[in-house]
């Protein structure tokens, strides 16, 4: 049996919502906000991400029902959950893990997935565009070689299992 024949029986995001409940949006967040401030270090150090200081800038993960609200306050990367709807939101990044894995990674654009309709991006346009701007100029480079392997392999594997899951219910349909 192959590896891609065995990721079929690997449940798909959306039946992850409901464990992933059982987590505290707290610790959650807080593993967000560490992973954002350490790629996000020499960018803010440099002075980069001025023009989003205290913006706010909302990332739901649709298929794990999960809402981050994210927010450069005097040069450091502030995450909240926003389960309850914060309404300092101003723009709003949505679509599945696996989509925001591939636009983490760099092994899709923000472009092709909005164009896909796989990413949505919802309230002040102009925030969006500007923070996609910003990360676009991120040297890849400078995120620690540990981080870009975790998200590489997230976003494959995550890809694959979407892949296999979609074969699968091909063949059985």
């Amino acid at each position: 049996m192959s590896f891609s024949s065995l990721l079929r029986f690997l449940p798909p995001p959306r039946r992850w919502a409901l464990p992933m409940r059982l987590v505290p949006r707290r610790m959650l967040a807080q593993v967000f906000e560490r992973a954002a401030a350490t790629v996000l270090a020499d960018a803010l150090e440099r002075g980069e991400l001025l023009a989003l200081e205290g913006r706010v800038l909302g990332i739901d993960v649709l298929d794990l029902g999960l809402r981050f609200a994210v927010r450069v306050n005097a040069g450091h990367v502030r995450i909240a959950s926003s389960d309850e709807g914060d309404a300092a939101i101003e723009a709003r990044v949505q679509g599945t893990l696996t989509d925001l894995l591939l636009l983490a990674s760099r092994l899709e654009d923000a472009d092709t997935l909005f164009f896909q309709r796989r990413l949505g991006l919802t309230g002040d346009t102009e925030l969006g565009l500007n923070a996609r701007n910003l990360l676009d100029q991120l040297d890849w480079a400078q995120v620690p070689l540990p981080l870009r392997i975790v998200l590489n392999r997230a976003a494959r594997f995550a890809d694959w299992a979407r892949a296999s899951s979609r074969s699968s219910r091909e063949i059985d349909g």
